[in-house]
């Protein structure tokens, strides 16, 4: 797994991506910066990548959830409720997207992201001593 640093226009967010092509695809691209649009709790802004985009598509997720969405070429974190949840709340993208990783820590802060609002991300190193 590698680690990315989220940054939105209010806080900063740490993240796991796993070793898919998708992920390594992203990582090089790393530091990457873009306007999010937001669809109830879901951040989603375009990031192409030209890469083959194999993986499970899915569109039942969980809070946190890191996904790509091959057909918009966009990247997308599920951080709550969709306009599509049932009753548990689970978030749930109208589009099939494929899971590559997830966001760590306190999620509500997500919501201060923002339509329309710049988003980066960045390579996260671990220190030698965390591995």
């Amino acid at each position: 797994m590698s680690r990315l640093i989220v940054r939105t226009r209010l806080d900063t967010f740490e993240a796991e991506i796993d070793g898919s092509d998708i992920s390594n695809a992203i990582w090089l691209s790393l530091p990457f910066t873009a306007t999010t649009n937001m669809l109830g709790s879901e951040i989603y802004f375009e990031m192409p990548l030209d890469v083959s985009m194999a993986g499970d598509l899915v569109t039942v997720l969980e809070a946190g959830d890191i996904a790509y969405w091959p057909k918009a070429r966009a990247l997308c974190i599920f951080f709550g409720p969709t306009p599509l949840s049932g009753e548990d709340g689970r978030p749930v993208s109208p589009y099939p997207v494929i899971r590559i990783g997830k966001v760590l820590g306190e999620l509500s802060r997500l919501e201060d992201a923002g339509d329309r609002s710049r988003i980066v991300l960045e390579r996260a190193f671990r220190s030698p001593d965390h591995g």
